[in-house]
């Protein structure tokens, strides 16, 4: 730790790492392209000059043409030209010099000239080279005419070289550059090296978890604006993590204190979260002592969920999905549910639910089930009296038979109804899976029911508004959907009153469900028996219901067709304001 505090203490920031970076990439890159504009003006410092000799050699090739002497020829050429200090030579194809002005009396042959053996292979050729003959430094241009080189050539002294000299005009322009852009990066890594420094000073105080309360101020520039984001989402992030610390607390608190027992654990199987009650219902549920939750996946009676966790951890294929199993246990004179959820990153949760009450609840309310059938004797006793006195009296009056039969009708039907919602409620508790699956369209189906209704409605002068937008459509059980909107009606014509309106609504739609309404202005049901509506043979006004001829089953038959169908519902009423159904249906089971 030492070492790395020392060797930030004694690095080059990084603003002066980037400003000298740059500078020097840039410097040598102005050096580079100096020299190569160095060069290309030299070159065509010489392309120039050589230009300007070219043409004396076609001027002195065009003079010698005019003239039979070559002397004559030459003294006239010079006097026509500028620079009197031109030496020129001519030279016949064999490389013999025919004509020099340099004073010189012999000369060896000149074919080997590096002008003259360029000149030869491209009619052009210039150099310069010290003069094997007279030993000075000349520029030498020659031109093949004909076969012959006409070649003038200048002393390479201070006058040719004054010719060849660069323009520095162009240095001190890139030499005043180079000063601004010196300038102008200094000033913009400055402001970088003032950013950056803040930002490492913020993530030396985050670390130190020692934030100073008052804000940090960056630079008006896009990388302050970044800065400054990174700032403000660090606190919004602070902010989260202190909002889910107490969210995690709370759920803590919550898991400990729950009536259910819970534990979570990683996909080797080592505890995350447990609460006391989990290892209770572990040793309840254990033939032997339970100490850690760890050793409550060992247990014979949760061998279905160690099964399903041994499979699905060690495929490597699975889905990537949720996935659920459950396992009811009787053990000890108590009942339990034991839920397992196998997340997607392979970490689990269990549960274990004590639903001892529940079940002597379920078994309760079948039991009064069976019971009511048995007192079903009663209203067949009553038809088998009326039906008898009928048969035994074959003198008994019109009027009187007529009675008698009516009530063996009312009798029958009310017994057939009852008999028909027991079956169905039975079907829900025992066999729900038997029931047929297809496709339900509710728009249609509400038609028929208020065609079935028209006569009762039309009766009590009651009305019907249906307002389903999208023509919803469920993928469920027909005869359950029918029997939920169907005792709904029922219900709102048997207890609602007169002069009532119903309106039945779908207000919402998501991908997985409907969210219905059913809805009267009727008379509406007392605060104290809204949450027990839905009871089996529950009956708010005993003794109407019963001259009415209810079964008391219409309502419980709708909840368990809602809960079929993966939905919810509930009811609110106030009394004179009418009832409120709100129900939920999943458009595929």
């Amino acid at each position: 730790m030492v070492q790395i505090e020392d060797e930030k203490t004694s690095r080059i920031p990084f603003s002066q790492r980037l400003f000298w970076s740059i500078f020097f990439m840039f410097l040598g890159f102005t050096v580079c392209f100096l020299i190569f504009q160095y060069q290309r003006e030299r070159e065509f410092a010489k392309e120039k000059l050589n230009n300007v000799l070219s043409n004396y050699n076609y001027q002195l090739f065009r003079k010698c043409q005019d003239s039979k002497d070559i002397n004559q020829a030459v003294l006239s050429f010079m006097r026509d030209i500028p620079q009197k200090d031109l030496r020129v030579t001519i030279i016949d194809p064999s490389g013999t010099v025919l004509f020099d002005n340099s004073g010189m009396e012999e000369f060896n042959n000149h074919n080997n000239r590096s002008e003259v053996q360029i000149a030869r292979l491209y009619n052009e050729g210039f150099a310069i080279r010290t003069s094997e003959s007279t030993g000075k430094r000349y520029f030498y241009s020659a031109s093949n005419i004909g076969g012959y080189i006409y070649r003038s050539a200048l002393c390479y002294d201070p006058y040719v070289k004054d010719i060849l000299t660069v323009n520095n005009d162009f240095i001190y322009f890139m030499a005043l550059m180079t000063l601004i852009f010196f300038f102008v990066l200094s000033r913009f890594t400055f402001s970088i090296g003032q950013t950056i420094s803040k930002l490492r000073d913020f993530a030396l105080n985050v670390e130190k978890d020692q934030i100073p309360a008052a804000d940090y101020v960056f630079p008006n520039d896009e990388l302050g604006d970044i800065s400054q984001n990174i700032v403000t989402l660090y606190h919004k992030q602070q902010k989260t993590k202190n909002e889910l610390a107490m969210e995690r607390e709370k759920l803590i608190k919550h898991f400990q204190y729950s009536k259910e027992g819970f534990a979570m654990f990683t996909s080797d199987g080592r505890e995350i979260l447990s609460n006391t009650l989990f290892i209770q219902y572990l040793n309840v549920i254990s033939d032997t002592q339970i100490h850690q939750a760890e050793e409550g996946i060992e247990i014979a009676d949760l061998e279905p969920i160690r099964g399903f966790l041994n499979k699905n951890l060690r495929n490597t294929n699975r889905k990537k999905k949720v996935l659920r199993e459950s396992v009811t246990v009787d053990k000890n004179g108590k009942i339990f549910l034991i839920e397992c959820i196998l997340f997607l990153d392979n970490s689990y949760e269990l549960s274990i639910n004590d639903i001892s009450r529940q079940e002597e609840e379920s078994r309760m309310k079948r039991q009064l089930t069976q019971n009511v059938s048995h007192e079903l004797k009663t209203p067949v006793s009553s038809i088998q009296g009326y039906l008898e006195t009928i048969l035994s009296n074959p003198d008994i009056s019109p009027d009187k038979r007529q009675f008698f039969l009516e009530r063996c009708y009312s009798q029958s039907t009310r017994l057939s109804g009852l008999l028909r919602d027991i079956s169905v409620l039975n079907r829900l508790d025992e066999a729900s899976e038997m029931f047929d699956l297809t496709e339900v369209n509710i728009p249609k189906l509400i038609s028929e029911i208020e065609k079935e209704c028209s006569h009762e409605m039309e009766k009590r002068h009651i009305t019907s508004e249906v307002i389903l937008p999208g023509n919803p459509t469920v993928m469920g059980n027909s005869s359950l959907i029918y029997s939920i909107f169907r005792n709904l009606y029922d219900n709102t014509i048997a207890y609602a009153g007169e002069n009532v309106r119903i309106t039945v609504c779908c207000y919402k739609e998501d991908p997985k469900f409907y969210y219905f309404s059913f809805s009267d202005n009727g008379v509406g049901i007392p605060k104290e028996h809204i949450n027990r509506i839905f009871e089996r043979f529950y009956r708010v006004d005993k003794g109407r219901s019963r001259k009415i001829g209810g079964t008391g089953l219409g309502l419980s038959i709708v909840k368990n067709g809602v809960h079929f169908h993966k939905g919810q519902i509930s009811a609110k009423s106030s009394p004179g304001n009418g009832v409120t159904f709100l129900f939920t249906l999943k458009k595929q089971l």
